[in-house]
């Protein structure tokens, strides 16, 4: 419970997870019908990058703030521009002084017909983000563990959407709880799209775990890895990871023009990476 977003928030694995979240809402929002975005670590929804918090890392300078100032191959451009419009919005002054959470991310994609689910376990936390959503009758804030979430919530009454799991990766055994959480879920909602976010620090931990999703047995699993530098001799966020369940079929595409882009502007050293893997294909 001693980790808090906000020292991290607008970080190169925040534009990364949020610049796929951004495009697999846009690909439910192509029918009509309702969805639900399910959220299960949602923080506080609104980072201010003034804070003390923000300012001790300043991580948030080579990513975010990296990314406005670049110039974009357009193709690419078009993809990320939801994402950044969203950006923008909580900006209407121009600057970056706020970074909006996955919850305040999806809420501003989202068309009248469609909900999102924001749970956050932390007393405080959950507090300041239904302060961020009162009076929005399209999104409902759970004070819970988002790991209970995947069997509470699910299916959701829409039987359409996606489902955000970003836990901490503060305590032991998170990769473990990724697995088991999402055998859990798909065994509610086959059907669901699914985006696991992960660290790469432990490259071993990294592989037992892509290793563990494969033997599993589901099906459709596409494993987005994204890295600023090489290895470090001591553990440190080199990277980070996105594994897509059931990933639109318009996916894996979009993502080839978005990453060396992303890659380009936000790699602090090389040698480094990015790359797109099926763990597991139909």
């Amino acid at each position: 419970m001693n980790y808090r977003h906000a020292y991290h928030a607008g970080n190169f694995a925040d534009v990364v997870k949020h610049a796929v979240l951004a495009r697999l809402v846009e690909y439910l929002k192509q029918k009509d019908k309702a969805f639900r975005v399910i959220d299960t670590h949602a923080g506080i929804g609104r980072y201010n990058l003034a804070s003390v918090e923000a300012g001790k890392t300043g991580e948030w300078q080579t990513g975010i703030g990296r990314l406005v100032e670049s110039a974009l191959e357009p193709q690419a451009a078009a993809l990320l521009q939801p994402y950044l419009e969203a950006v923008r919005a909580r900006n209407p002054d121009g600057g970056l002084k706020y970074y909006p959470g996955s919850p305040l991310i999806v809420r501003h994609l989202l068309r009248n017909q469609d909900r999102l689910t924001a749970i956050e376990l932390h007393p405080e936390d959950a507090a300041r983000l239904k302060s961020v959503f009162a009076g929005d009758f399209q999104t409902r804030v759970i004070e819970l563990d988002g790991w209970l979430a995947l069997g509470a919530q699910l299916p959701p009454k829409e039987k359409r959407g996606l489902v955000l799991i970003d836990p901490p990766f503060e305590e032991e055994g998170e990769f473990s709880r990724l697995v088991e959480g999402l055998q859990k879920a798909h065994r509610r909602w086959p059907g669901g799209i699914y985006a696991l976010w992960y660290p790469i620090k432990d490259r071993k931990a990294v592989t037992a775990f892509r290793t563990a999703l494969t033997e599993t047995g589901i099906p459709k699993l596409l494993d987005i890895a994204f890295e600023i530098r090489p290895a470090s001799n001591e553990p440190s966020l080199d990277g980070s990871g996105l594994v897509v369940v059931n990933p639109p079929y318009t996916l894996e595409s979009e993502l080839r023009l978005m990453l060396p882009v992303l890659h380009k502007a936000l790699a602090l050293r090389q040698p480094s990476r990015w790359s797109l893997d099926w763990l597991a294909g139909e």
